[in-house]
C-alpha cells in the first residue's frame, strides 16, 4: 500500500493555515472570519494527524479536543453575530465595537 509522504500532509496544513491567516488578515465580514478561523483549526488538525504516526496516539487525542474548541467557539461566535445583527443589521466587524465597555 502506498503512504502519502510527510511532507505532502505537512504542505497541505501549512496552505490551508496560511489561507486561513490571509483571510483573517484581509476581511471585514465576520462569517467569513469565522470560516478562516475553522479553516486554521483543521490546518492544525491535519498536521496532528499527519504526525501521529510518528508521536503516537496523542496526536489523535489533540485533534478531539481542537473540534471541541472549534465547535465551542463557532457556538458562541455565531450567538453574538446573531445579537449584533439583530442590534445593527450588519455582520461587518466595525460594528462589533457597541460590546466593548
Amino acid at each position: 500500500m502506498n503512504e502519502i509522504p510527510l511532507s505532502y500532509s505537512l504542505g497541505l496544513s501549512a496552505i490551508l493555515f496560511g489561507i486561513g491567516v490571509a483571510g483573517v488578515i484581509v476581511r471585514r465580514n465576520a462569517i467569513v472570519l469565522f470560516m478562516c478561523v475553522e479553516l486554521m483549526l483543521n490546518a492544525v488538525n491535519l498536521a496532528f494527524v499527519a504526525l501521529s504516526p510518528y508521536a503516537g496516539v496523542e496526536g489523535q487525542v489533540f485533534v478531539f479536543f481542537v473540534i471541541a474548541v472549534a465547535a465551542a467557539e463557532a457556538a458562541v461566535g455565531l450567538a453574538i453575530m446573531i445579537a449584533v445583527f439583530r442590534h445593527r443589521e450588519s455582520v461587518d466587524m466595525k460594528n462589533f465595537s457597541l460590546l466593548r465597555w
